[in-house]
């Protein structure tokens, strides 16, 4: 004190100047909040496209990061013994239809009954193999780019019903996934603003809106992060699902000395509830 107010001590008396115009700078000018987290694009609806039923695969022209129109085709199930299978129920429906008019002919009601019926379940066996024929070929759901699916080199290998081929995401509707520490999601709210840059293009920056917070959390590198659901204001061309970047989301205004401290005096006030519990 006697240093304060007391002569001399001129380089004492400015640097303790200096500091209180600091802090009260730091206590008075508010600035922007913003939350930043890991953010990678994804398609708003992903279809997935599987195998209609156990066969072998004889062709697929389509791999993953293609893009695809709509009814393209991304690959061809061997259909040679759907061929002659119906070849079989062709050759059965003739039979029986013919059978049928001889009974028709005689008026005998017994045979009529039974020809019809064999007649219905040859022809029932026969569109069966017509649909199955008609799904030997397998194609793209919707316009978009195919994010998961490679058969190039597994031609041959047997498919089971229901096997998971290919999944397409369109590429004129884009959602962000957005991981943001557990220690800031807090500060998070539907119908926020913030700005996405990607690495494949960090000099173009997409605004973008929060929609939700999803109540599911995951671990990594000792820290716990929930996943934040955003939309795009506006889309590009460049933009493709499964690229990478980072996201900044606009949390409002504070004192500048509240966003210098507010991780060390809320991990303070932890510790020290923690030590005191």
């Amino acid at each position: 004190l006697s240093r304060l107010v007391g002569p001399g001590y001129l380089v004492f008396k400015t640097c303790m100047a200096v500091s209180a115009a600091v802090l009260l700078l730091l206590s008075l000018v508010h600035g922007d909040y913003r939350v930043n987290g890991k953010a990678r694009l994804e398609g708003t609806t992903q279809r997935v496209v599987v195998a209609p039923y156990d066969g072998y695969l004889v062709d697929a022209p389509v791999r993953a990061g293609d893009i695809v129109e709509q009814g393209q085709l991304l690959c061809r199930l061997d259909d040679r013994d759907l061929i002659l299978e119906r070849a079989k129920w062709s050759g059965d429906r003739a039979q029986h239809l013919k059978a049928r008019r001889v009974a028709l002919g005689i008026h005998v009601r017994t045979e009529i009954s039974l020809r019809t019926s064999r007649l219905e379940q040859a022809e029932a066996e026969l569109a069966l193999v017509e649909e199955k024929l008609a799904r030997t070929r397998v194609v793209a759901p919707l316009s978009g780019i195919v994010v998961s699916g490679d058969l190039s080199q597994s031609l041959g290998i047997p498919l089971e019903r229901g096997q998971v081929l290919f999944e397409v995401a369109p590429l004129d509707s884009y959602r962000i996934m957005l991981e943001v520490d557990e220690r800031e999601v807090g500060y998070v709210t539907p119908g926020q603003q913030g700005r996405l840059a990607l690495s494949g293009s960090p000099h173009e920056i997409h605004p973008f809106t929060v929609e939700r917070i999803l109540p599911v959390s995951s671990a990594a590198d000792g820290k716990n992060f929930f996943r934040v659901e955003a939309s795009l204001e506006e889309d590009s061309e460049a933009l493709r699902p499964g690229m990478l970047g980072i996201g900044k989301i606009d949390a409002g205004e504070h004192r500048l000395i509240w966003l210098w401290t507010h991780k060390l005096t809320d991990w303070l006030r932890l510790s020290l509830w923690s030590w005191w519990g």
